[in-house]
């Protein structure tokens, strides 16, 4: 006799509901994988605009004159801050002011350390000058005001406060505005007590560093000749030969210089006393001018500018040919330019001799004015024209019902004429509701992702 079925034993039961449990679990976790996705492309999607939005407010407009310092030492004598190593002053200046722009300076103290000790209720003064040319002024003044009162006693090696004391100073033309330590007694400070009495320091500068701070006038706005004096150390690619150089670097920058538009620089450099080295340049060799570049969306922070040497044969004094950089702003704002690495030889990595700009002082940016591409009048619209003699308006009605042309099969073949009748219809592409509709999607998914997360912990909950 043939069975027709088995009968289910214990165990059978016992893996068939196993069986169903992995499968009904492996299904909870692809679900669950799938809302994890869902919710963190919603919540990637927000985290992008937000952080899209930060960077898009914090992006500069342009890029402004840079900040360039000079530090002088004083050594004084007599009074609360006689010594060698405790008075020193920071000097700031702005590389480049447009022209009518005034030139702002700012002292500071770095160090100013008592000798002795100062006592409360007494007042401190300070009388301080610079040496300044190019500017209106014949004697600018330093002075802070009011004088510090001192409200505690100070210690000796400790430092009272002083404030910045920052001036303003009107070029007297386009030439460069530079400031340097004046020469003798530049600085005194002065304690006074109650009583009168006066207990006087007197402080003479000592070597800057650099020596000067030169602001050009008129870079700011373009057309004028940038002119700077560049400290350079000069070797051969074995480093033979060393010099310390001095060159003066003039760029011509331009006056009209529009975003999108390649501009020309033009560059000179003369001075320096340099001499062909020890065997010479090679056949071929150029001059090559390097300087940095930043501000108005200019690609990369350097360009190179060469043309070819006519001074090859070792000890000739080296001429430098006139060089252009080439520079393309892509937005509105101020490109600033700042002489860099001079090298002699085929290429900057393949050269006789090589000339390295030096930190100190820092070379001066030479700064020019990126206004915005200008953009394609729009068309003037043509004139309506208008009837002589107006005439009097008849309204019609009628109602009107399209037959569809087809072979009479009830379907249409030929798609009638007329906008009021077909619409755009999907011959014109997709239209706004088409990025809606996925917008909605992914937020829809996000959200759906979350609701099954939720119900998923309350669910074990």
């Amino acid at each position: 006799m043939t069975k027709d079925w088995d009968p289910v034993t214990p165990v059978a039961v016992g893996h068939l509901l196993c069986l169903e449990r992995r499968e009904t679990v492996q299904k909870s976790k692809a679900r669950r994988r799938l809302a994890l996705k869902t919710s963190a492309l919603g919540l990637a999607g927000t985290l992008a605009l937000f952080v899209g939005s930060i960077v898009g407010l914090a992006s500069p407009a342009q890029a402004a004159a840079v900040d360039q310092t000079m530090t002088i030492p004083f050594s004084c004598t007599g009074g609360s801050f006689a010594g060698t190593d405790r008075v020193a002053v920071k000097i700031t200046t702005p590389d480049t002011v447009a022209t009518g722009q005034k030139v702002p300076v700012t002292w500071e103290f770095t160090s100013i350390k008592t000798s002795q000790a100062i006592n409360a209720g007494t007042t401190l003064a300070i009388e301080a000058d610079l040496d300044v040319t190019g500017v209106t002024e014949t004697a600018p003044n330093w002075d802070p005001e009011p004088d510090i009162t001192i409200s505690t006693q100070i210690p000796v090696g400790q430092s009272p406060t002083v404030p910045q004391k920052k001036v303003e100073l009107t070029p007297s033309g386009t030439t460069p505005v530079v400031v340097k330590p004046l020469n003798g007694q530049s600085l005194k400070l002065i304690v006074a007590s109650s009583a009168g009495t006066d207990v006087e320091s007197t402080c003479t500068a000592g070597t800057a560093t650099p020596a000067s701070l030169s602001t050009t006038v008129g870079g700011a706005g373009g057309g004028g000749t940038g002119g700077d004096t560049v400290s350079y150390k000069c070797a051969t690619q074995s480093n033979g030969d060393p010099k310390d150089a001095t060159i003066t670097v003039a760029m011509t920058l331009p006056t009209a210089a529009k975003a999108n538009d390649e501009q020309t620089v033009p560059a000179t450099y003369t001075g320096g006393q340099l001499t062909v080295p020890t065997g010479g340049f090679t056949t071929g060799a150029k001059f090559i001018a390097t300087a940095s570049v930043s501000g108005a969306g200019v690609s990369g922070t350097s360009v190179t500018a060469e043309a070819a040497l006519t001074t090859l044969t070792a000890g000739s004094p080296i001429t430098f040919p006139s060089v252009s950089f080439k520079v393309k702003p892509t937005t509105a704002g101020t490109v600033t330019l700042k002489a860099s690495d001079i090298y002699f030889g085929t290429s900057t990595s393949v050269y006789q001799y090589k000339c390295t700009v030096q930190a100190s002082p820092a070379p001066k940016g030479h700064s020019f004015t990126v206004t915005a591409a200008s953009t394609s009048p729009s068309p003037s619209p043509s004139p309506s024209a208008t009837s002589a003699s107006a005439k009097p308006t008849r309204t019609v009605t009628a109602t009107v019902t399209q037959t569809p042309v087809g072979g009479g099969n009830g379907k249409v073949t030929k798609t009638p004429k007329g906008a009021a009748e077909t619409g755009g219809g999907g011959d014109m592409g997709p239209d706004g509701r088409m990025f809606v509709l996925t917008g909605s999607l992914v937020v829809l998914a996000a959200a759906a992702g979350g609701l099954v997360l939720r119900r998923r912990s309350v669910s074990r909950g």
